[in-house]
Protein backbone atom coordinates (compact mmCIF):
# COMPACT_ATOMS: atom_id res chain seq x y z
CA UNK A 1 0.00 0.00 0.00
CA UNK A 2 1.35 3.42 -0.96
CA UNK A 3 1.56 6.32 1.49
CA UNK A 4 -1.10 8.17 -0.52
CA UNK A 5 -3.46 5.19 -0.27
CA UNK A 6 -2.70 4.93 3.46
CA UNK A 7 -3.64 8.58 4.04
CA UNK A 8 -6.75 8.16 1.92
CA UNK A 9 -7.83 5.21 4.05
CA UNK A 10 -7.21 7.26 7.20
CA UNK A 11 -9.29 10.12 5.79
CA UNK A 12 -12.32 7.93 5.05
CA UNK A 13 -11.77 5.98 8.27
CA UNK A 14 -11.97 9.15 10.38
CA UNK A 15 -15.19 10.20 8.62
CA UNK A 16 -16.72 6.82 9.36
CA UNK A 17 -15.39 7.13 12.90
CA UNK A 18 -18.16 9.71 13.37
CA UNK A 19 -20.64 7.25 11.87
CA UNK A 20 -19.35 4.55 14.22
CA UNK A 21 -19.89 6.83 17.22
CA UNK A 22 -23.47 7.35 16.09
CA UNK A 23 -24.04 3.62 15.60
CA UNK A 24 -22.52 2.97 19.04
CA UNK A 25 -25.19 5.18 20.60
CA UNK A 26 -28.13 3.56 18.81
CA UNK A 27 -27.08 -0.10 18.73
CA UNK A 28 -25.05 -0.44 21.91
CA UNK A 29 -26.18 2.26 24.32
CA UNK A 30 -29.89 2.45 23.39
CA UNK A 31 -30.15 -1.12 22.07
CA UNK A 32 -32.10 0.30 19.10
CA UNK A 33 -31.51 -1.25 15.62
CA UNK A 34 -31.61 2.07 13.78
CA UNK A 35 -31.45 1.82 9.98
CA UNK A 36 -32.01 5.56 9.59
CA UNK A 37 -28.23 5.78 9.24
CA UNK A 38 -28.40 4.81 5.55
CA UNK A 39 -30.58 7.88 4.99
CA UNK A 40 -29.11 10.40 7.44
CA UNK A 41 -25.57 10.00 6.05
CA UNK A 42 -26.55 11.20 2.54
CA UNK A 43 -28.91 13.71 4.18
CA UNK A 44 -25.92 15.40 5.79
CA UNK A 45 -24.08 15.41 2.48
CA UNK A 46 -27.13 16.70 0.59
CA UNK A 47 -27.78 19.60 2.96
CA UNK A 48 -24.12 20.63 3.19
CA UNK A 49 -23.44 20.36 -0.56
CA UNK A 50 -26.62 22.19 -1.55
CA UNK A 51 -26.01 25.05 0.86
CA UNK A 52 -22.32 25.41 -0.07
CA UNK A 53 -23.15 25.33 -3.80
CA UNK A 54 -25.70 28.10 -3.12
CA UNK A 55 -23.00 30.29 -1.56
CA UNK A 56 -23.42 29.53 2.14
CA UNK A 57 -20.52 29.42 4.58
CA UNK A 58 -19.22 25.81 4.78
CA UNK A 59 -19.29 25.85 8.59
CA UNK A 60 -22.92 27.04 8.62
CA UNK A 61 -23.74 24.37 6.04
CA UNK A 62 -22.06 21.68 8.14
CA UNK A 63 -23.96 22.74 11.27
CA UNK A 64 -27.23 22.76 9.31
CA UNK A 65 -26.47 19.27 7.99
CA UNK A 66 -25.83 18.04 11.53
CA UNK A 67 -29.12 19.56 12.70
CA UNK A 68 -30.96 17.89 9.80
CA UNK A 69 -29.54 14.53 10.86
CA UNK A 70 -30.66 15.15 14.45
CA UNK A 71 -34.17 15.92 13.18
CA UNK A 72 -34.22 12.68 11.17
CA UNK A 73 -33.15 10.65 14.20
CA UNK A 74 -35.75 12.40 16.37
CA UNK A 75 -38.42 11.54 13.79
CA UNK A 76 -37.42 7.86 13.91
CA UNK A 77 -37.63 7.90 17.70
CA UNK A 78 -41.01 9.64 17.51
CA UNK A 79 -42.39 6.90 15.24
CA UNK A 80 -41.27 4.30 17.77
CA UNK A 81 -42.01 6.07 21.07
CA UNK A 82 -45.17 8.00 20.24
CA UNK A 83 -46.76 5.95 17.46
CA UNK A 84 -45.57 2.60 18.89
CA UNK A 85 -44.11 1.43 15.57
CA UNK A 86 -41.53 -1.34 15.97
CA UNK A 87 -37.99 0.05 16.23
CA UNK A 88 -36.62 -1.77 13.18
CA UNK A 89 -39.61 -0.79 11.04
CA UNK A 90 -39.43 2.84 12.21
CA UNK A 91 -35.82 3.03 10.99
CA UNK A 92 -36.71 1.42 7.64
CA UNK A 93 -39.60 3.84 7.12
CA UNK A 94 -37.44 6.88 7.85
CA UNK A 95 -34.57 5.58 5.70
CA UNK A 96 -36.98 5.11 2.79
CA UNK A 97 -38.54 8.55 3.27
CA UNK A 98 -35.11 10.20 3.42
CA UNK A 99 -34.27 8.96 -0.08
CA UNK A 100 -37.01 11.17 -1.52
CA UNK A 101 -36.23 13.99 0.89
CA UNK A 102 -32.57 13.98 -0.14
CA UNK A 103 -33.53 14.11 -3.81
CA UNK A 104 -35.86 17.00 -3.04
CA UNK A 105 -33.09 18.86 -1.20
CA UNK A 106 -30.52 18.43 -3.96
CA UNK A 107 -32.96 18.77 -6.84
CA UNK A 108 -30.89 16.24 -8.82
CA UNK A 109 -29.02 12.97 -8.13
CA UNK A 110 -25.72 14.71 -7.27
CA UNK A 111 -24.31 18.12 -6.36
CA UNK A 112 -20.61 18.76 -7.22
CA UNK A 113 -18.31 20.80 -4.97
CA UNK A 114 -15.22 20.92 -7.18
CA UNK A 115 -14.33 24.61 -6.85
CA UNK A 116 -16.46 25.52 -3.83
CA UNK A 117 -15.00 26.42 -0.40
CA UNK A 118 -15.15 23.71 2.26
CA UNK A 119 -14.26 23.40 5.93
CA UNK A 120 -10.98 21.86 4.81
CA UNK A 121 -9.96 24.79 2.62
CA UNK A 122 -11.05 27.21 5.36
CA UNK A 123 -9.11 25.54 8.18
CA UNK A 124 -6.06 24.43 6.18
CA UNK A 125 -5.60 26.88 3.28
CA UNK A 126 -2.81 25.08 1.42
CA UNK A 127 -0.24 24.95 4.22
CA UNK A 128 0.45 21.24 3.54
CA UNK A 129 -0.51 18.77 0.82
CA UNK A 130 -4.23 18.04 0.69
CA UNK A 131 -3.84 14.37 1.60
CA UNK A 132 -2.25 15.45 4.91
CA UNK A 133 -4.50 18.44 5.66
CA UNK A 134 -7.79 16.59 5.36
CA UNK A 135 -6.96 13.82 7.88
CA UNK A 136 -5.73 16.46 10.35
CA UNK A 137 -8.96 18.44 10.11
CA UNK A 138 -11.05 15.27 10.37
CA UNK A 139 -9.05 14.11 13.39
CA UNK A 140 -9.98 17.37 15.16
CA UNK A 141 -13.69 16.82 14.40
CA UNK A 142 -13.56 13.21 15.62
CA UNK A 143 -11.67 14.04 18.83
CA UNK A 144 -14.07 16.88 19.66
CA UNK A 145 -17.06 14.58 19.09
CA UNK A 146 -15.50 11.88 21.26
CA UNK A 147 -14.71 14.23 24.16
CA UNK A 148 -18.22 15.76 24.05
CA UNK A 149 -19.81 12.29 24.07
CA UNK A 150 -17.58 11.12 26.93
CA UNK A 151 -18.59 14.14 29.00
CA UNK A 152 -22.27 13.79 28.15
CA UNK A 153 -22.51 10.08 28.95
CA UNK A 154 -20.72 10.70 32.24
CA UNK A 155 -23.38 13.26 33.23
CA UNK A 156 -26.69 12.51 34.94
CA UNK A 157 -28.66 12.69 31.68
CA UNK A 158 -26.14 10.52 29.88
CA UNK A 159 -26.29 7.89 32.61
CA UNK A 160 -30.09 7.97 32.40
CA UNK A 161 -29.84 7.31 28.66
CA UNK A 162 -27.47 4.41 29.23
CA UNK A 163 -29.84 2.99 31.83
CA UNK A 164 -32.68 3.27 29.31
CA UNK A 165 -30.83 1.07 26.85
CA UNK A 166 -29.60 -1.41 29.47
CA UNK A 167 -32.91 -1.94 31.30
CA UNK A 168 -35.79 0.35 30.27
CA UNK A 169 -38.23 -1.12 32.78
CA UNK A 170 -35.89 -0.51 35.71
CA UNK A 171 -34.97 2.95 34.40
CA UNK A 172 -38.64 3.87 34.13
CA UNK A 173 -39.24 2.64 37.69
CA UNK A 174 -36.41 4.93 38.85
CA UNK A 175 -38.16 7.94 37.32
CA UNK A 176 -36.19 8.16 34.07
CA UNK A 177 -38.19 9.49 31.11
CA UNK A 178 -37.19 6.57 28.90
CA UNK A 179 -39.16 7.77 25.89
CA UNK A 180 -37.48 11.17 25.91
CA UNK A 181 -34.06 9.58 26.47
CA UNK A 182 -34.59 7.43 23.38
CA UNK A 183 -35.65 10.45 21.31
CA UNK A 184 -32.61 12.46 22.35
CA UNK A 185 -30.25 9.52 21.90
CA UNK A 186 -31.41 8.83 18.35
CA UNK A 187 -31.17 12.53 17.55
CA UNK A 188 -27.54 12.63 18.76
CA UNK A 189 -26.75 9.40 16.92
CA UNK A 190 -28.03 10.60 13.56
CA UNK A 191 -26.56 14.07 14.06
CA UNK A 192 -23.11 12.46 14.21
CA UNK A 193 -23.87 10.35 11.14
CA UNK A 194 -25.08 13.41 9.20
CA UNK A 195 -21.96 15.31 10.29
CA UNK A 196 -19.92 12.47 8.81
CA UNK A 197 -21.98 12.73 5.60
CA UNK A 198 -21.42 16.49 5.39
CA UNK A 199 -17.66 16.07 5.82
CA UNK A 200 -17.62 13.18 3.35
CA UNK A 201 -19.32 15.31 0.67
CA UNK A 202 -16.84 18.15 1.21
CA UNK A 203 -13.90 15.75 1.26
CA UNK A 204 -14.89 13.84 -1.90
CA UNK A 205 -15.98 16.88 -3.90
CA UNK A 206 -19.74 16.49 -3.88
CA UNK A 207 -22.84 14.70 -2.62
CA UNK A 208 -24.58 11.82 -4.37
CA UNK A 209 -27.96 10.26 -3.68
CA UNK A 210 -26.38 6.78 -3.43
CA UNK A 211 -23.57 7.72 -1.03
CA UNK A 212 -25.41 6.26 1.96
CA UNK A 213 -25.74 2.70 0.66
CA UNK A 214 -24.13 0.30 3.14
CA UNK A 215 -23.40 2.96 5.76
CA UNK A 216 -25.03 0.94 8.52
CA UNK A 217 -22.88 -2.09 7.61
CA UNK A 218 -19.71 0.00 7.85
CA UNK A 219 -20.82 1.50 11.16
CA UNK A 220 -21.62 -1.89 12.66
CA UNK A 221 -18.36 -3.36 11.37
CA UNK A 222 -16.43 -0.51 13.00
CA UNK A 223 -18.22 -1.07 16.31
CA UNK A 224 -17.64 -4.83 16.28
CA UNK A 225 -13.99 -4.55 15.23
CA UNK A 226 -13.39 -1.88 17.87
CA UNK A 227 -14.98 -3.99 20.59
CA UNK A 228 -12.82 -6.95 19.58
CA UNK A 229 -9.61 -4.89 19.64
CA UNK A 230 -10.38 -2.87 22.77
CA UNK A 231 -13.12 -4.55 24.84
CA UNK A 232 -14.34 -2.34 27.66
CA UNK A 233 -17.61 -1.29 29.30
CA UNK A 234 -16.32 2.18 30.15
CA UNK A 235 -17.65 4.81 27.77
CA UNK A 236 -14.23 6.47 27.54
CA UNK A 237 -12.71 3.34 26.00
CA UNK A 238 -15.83 2.32 24.08
CA UNK A 239 -15.83 5.54 22.05
CA UNK A 240 -12.11 5.20 21.38
CA UNK A 241 -12.60 1.57 20.35
CA UNK A 242 -15.18 2.31 17.64
CA UNK A 243 -12.98 5.06 16.16
CA UNK A 244 -10.07 2.59 16.01
CA UNK A 245 -12.48 0.05 14.52
CA UNK A 246 -13.48 2.45 11.74
CA UNK A 247 -9.83 3.15 10.91
CA UNK A 248 -8.93 -0.55 10.88
CA UNK A 249 -11.94 -1.32 8.70
CA UNK A 250 -10.86 1.20 6.06
CA UNK A 251 -7.25 0.01 6.24
CA UNK A 252 -8.39 -3.57 5.61
CA UNK A 253 -10.47 -2.41 2.63
CA UNK A 254 -7.58 -0.34 1.21
CA UNK A 255 -5.15 -3.21 1.74
CA UNK A 256 -7.43 -5.62 -0.12
CA UNK A 257 -7.98 -3.23 -3.02
CA UNK A 258 -4.26 -2.43 -3.30
CA UNK A 259 -3.11 -6.05 -3.22
CA UNK A 260 -2.64 -6.86 -6.89
CA UNK A 261 -2.09 -10.56 -6.26
CA UNK A 262 -5.64 -10.91 -4.93
CA UNK A 263 -7.07 -9.49 -8.15
CA UNK A 264 -9.79 -7.36 -6.55
CA UNK A 265 -11.03 -4.14 -8.14
CA UNK A 266 -12.98 -1.10 -6.99
CA UNK A 267 -16.31 -2.67 -8.01
CA UNK A 268 -15.64 -5.43 -5.47
CA UNK A 269 -15.81 -2.96 -2.56
CA UNK A 270 -19.23 -4.07 -1.27
CA UNK A 271 -18.21 -7.74 -1.58
CA UNK A 272 -15.06 -7.09 0.45
CA UNK A 273 -17.08 -5.17 3.06
CA UNK A 274 -19.60 -8.00 3.43
CA UNK A 275 -16.92 -10.67 3.72
CA UNK A 276 -15.02 -8.60 6.27
CA UNK A 277 -18.14 -8.11 8.41
CA UNK A 278 -18.87 -11.86 8.30
CA UNK A 279 -15.30 -12.62 9.42
CA UNK A 280 -15.55 -10.12 12.28
CA UNK A 281 -18.89 -11.55 13.41
CA UNK A 282 -17.57 -15.11 13.35
CA UNK A 283 -14.31 -14.37 15.18
CA UNK A 284 -15.83 -14.24 18.71
CA UNK A 285 -17.40 -17.67 18.19
CA UNK A 286 -14.09 -19.07 16.94
CA UNK A 287 -12.33 -17.63 20.01
CA UNK A 288 -14.85 -19.28 22.35
CA UNK A 289 -14.44 -22.63 20.66
CA UNK A 290 -10.64 -22.41 20.79
CA UNK A 291 -10.77 -21.58 24.52
CA UNK A 292 -13.08 -24.55 25.09
CA UNK A 293 -10.66 -26.84 23.25
CA UNK A 294 -7.71 -25.54 25.26
CA UNK A 295 -9.55 -26.17 28.56
CA UNK A 296 -10.30 -29.74 27.49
Amino acid sequence: MTFYAFMGAMEIGLIFGLVALGVLISFRILNFPDLTVDGSFPLGGAVAATMIASGSNPFVATIAATAAGALAGFATGWLNVRLKIMDLLAGILMMTALYSINLRIMGRPNVPLIFEPTVFSALMPGAWPEYIEKPLVLLCFVLIAKVVLDLYFSSERGLAMRATGANPRMANAQGVATGWAKLVGLAISNALVALGGALFAQSQGGADISMGIGTIVIGLAAVIIGESVLPSRRILWATLAVIIGALLYRFFIALALNSNWIGLQSQDLNLIASVLVVIVLVLPMVKRRLKALVKQ
